[in-house]
């Protein structure tokens, strides 16, 4: 006997299962969310939230509900780089080891902020069921099986043991490093493994304010001890997280690290016998793996249910809550019949490349900042800005070559089919937006204003009429006006004379092109069908 019905059961509700139940509400499609925890985080993990994340909460319509969170100017944080002192009480003599790019006025209408988990898990769960979600703590997934039509899973109520039985269409396992969904479905992991094991050590010490000088930075490595110990509040208040080293190769294990040791080693790299006072200490496992494939049949893996890698970068959490959207609005294409399964074959395509290409950034910056990467190491490492924004999807839903690279050396948002639209301000009936703004729950041709202009939009309507996909056209120069002077937004966005791009509902170009290509209406009605997993439709005339 099924005891709830639901399109999307979500496993996990940390940022990203919590993300992904959110982005699906948000395009009407109810979700189940199971977790075995008691509720939302407690802690401020994953502290610091990239710019293309807060992009997306900015399109889910909770962006000044997550900017809300942020306790004073936390950019400074992000300002003051990665630094590195022998103590805390030498932060005079600090070294600048990273100033990493992160953000820009003509990069993304959005900043980096810094801000708990603790803080913003509880807005996502909140807005996931003011979406309709169904979000239950304290219930754990016992197994699942799937067949042509869906999945069924049984799951326990962890405080009275009731069984319950859950049909979905599709299951989404966000469920941690360790996944369940992934062990279930038997796929294998690639990757260089374990990297090193740390604790997470978060305390309370008044007096370290004093001896930092008010000095801001994302991290500040203390080598005293002969170890690198990282220190970072990128949340902006207390408590501090301290994650030093340990070695279970030499007989190491994080229950030998009493509260009396951890403010040993507190002070030790303080550099002075300062009051310490222990919040909670956390191990875990820096590693770099990066599952084989992110889709079998019905079930999907996100997060770091589908990649880990070091916390160098900051990259975890905000990499997974960008695999929740791409994944999300692809579901509700094909949920809600607009969009064909092959759609949902390109979450793997696109996301497992970001989700390899992260991993291996990662593991680049651990090696350079502990002091043993190779010059080929080096060479690798590209700005943080291109690996949070820069990105490029190569897939069947994108008009471009697919041995692209997912990652290039310089910045290029200009356009180019697989890269995230540039950002360029508009004017729409008097509102400032974004371009970015433009995009959610439709696809978009946007074109200039004038007679080619126009024949592009006229083709796309009907192109997307006989799909039966949604999809809006904006003239840039009627419909919205550059509120820009010293840009030209052709320009910026690459359009040639006569041309036109089509931007998918996650503000991913899909195609870019001309007249030269041919009739609009057969040029768009192929790269839209493509772009929503659909065969082209054939008409006479």
């Amino acid at each position: 006997m099924v005891d709830v019905r639901v399109p999307v059961l979500v496993i996990g509700a940390g940022p990203v299962g919590l993300a992904t139940s959110l982005f699906l509400g948000r395009h009407g499609v109810p979700t189940m969310v199971l977790e075995k925890r008691d509720g939302t985080s407690l802690l401020p993990r994953a502290p610091g939230l990239q710019a293309r994340t807060m992009e997306l909460f900015r399109a889910a319509g909770l962006g000044k509900d997550i900017r809300a969170l942020e306790k004073g100017d936390t950019h400074a944080y992000f300002e003051g780089g990665i630094i590195q002192v022998e103590t805390f009480a030498g932060i005079d003599d600090a070294v600048l080891l990273e100033r990493p790019s992160l953000d820009g006025p003509q990069v993304s209408p959005e900043r980096v902020m810094g801000c708990g988990q603790d803080r913003y898990e509880k807005v996502l769960a909140e807005k996931a069921r003011e979406n309709g979600a169904d979000v239950r703590f304290r219930t754990k997934l016992l197994d699942f099986v799937q067949d042509e039509d869906g999945v069924t899973a049984t799951a326990e109520v962890l405080d009275t043991g009731e069984k319950l039985t859950i049909r979905a269409d599709y299951l989404v396992g966000a469920d941690g490093a360790g996944s369940q969904v992934r062990r279930t479905l038997g796929v294998e992991r690639e990757g260089r493994g374990t990297v090193f094991h740390a604790l997470s050590i978060y305390f309370q010490a008044p007096e370290l304010e004093v001896l930092l000088k008010g000095r801001k930075f994302i991290l500040c490595y203390a080598s005293a001890g002969g170890t690198l110990m990282g220190l970072s509040r990128l949340h902006g208040i207390n408590p501090w997280l301290a994650a030093p080293i340990y070695h279970p190769d030499q007989g190491e294990k994080p229950e030998d690290f009493t509260d009396e040791r951890c403010v040993g080693i507190v002070q030790r790299a303080a550099g002075k016998d300062i009051d310490v006072e222990i919040v909670a200490k956390i191990p875990w496992e820096g590693a770099q793996l990066v599952a084989e494939r992110f889709r079998t049949g019905r079930v999907f893996l996100a997060g770091d249910a589908a990649h880990v890698h070091p916390p160098a970068g900051g990259f975890g959490a905000n990499t997974g809550i960008h695999d929740a959207h791409n994944l999300a609005w692809k579901l509700a294409g094909v949920i809600s019949g607009w969009a064909g399964d092959q759609l949902l074959d390109t979450y793997h395509a696109e996301r497992h490349r970001v989700g390899s290409a992260m991993a291996s950034q990662a593991l680049v910056r651990n090696r350079i900042r502990h002091g043993y990467a190779t010059d080929e190491d080096k060479k690798a490492m590209v700005d943080d800005i291109i690996i949070t924004l820069g990105y490029r999807y190569r897939s069947t839903g994108i008009a471009a070559p697919m041995d692209t690279p997912t990652l290039t050396q310089e910045l290029a948002l200009t356009g180019e089919p697989g890269t995230r639209a540039p950002h360029y301000w508009l004017d729409r009936d008097g509102e400032r937006i974004s371009t970015v703004d433009l995009f959610w729950d439709h696809y978009v041709l946007l074109a200039p204003a004038g007679e080619a202009g126009q024949a592009w939009a006229d083709a796309a309507v009907k192109a997307a009429a006989e799909l039966g996909v949604p999809l809006k056209t904006y003239l840039v120069g009627t419909d919205l006006v550059p509120a820009e002077q010293d840009r030209s937004w052709t320009d910026v966005w690459g359009i040639p004379e006569g041309g036109a791009a089509l931007v998918r509902p996650d503000a991913f170009i899909a195609w870019r092109g001309a007249t030269d290509e041919g009739e609009p209406k057969d040029v768009l009605g192929k790269v839209l069908a493509a772009a929503a997993g659909l065969e082209p439709v054939t008409t006479q005339g």
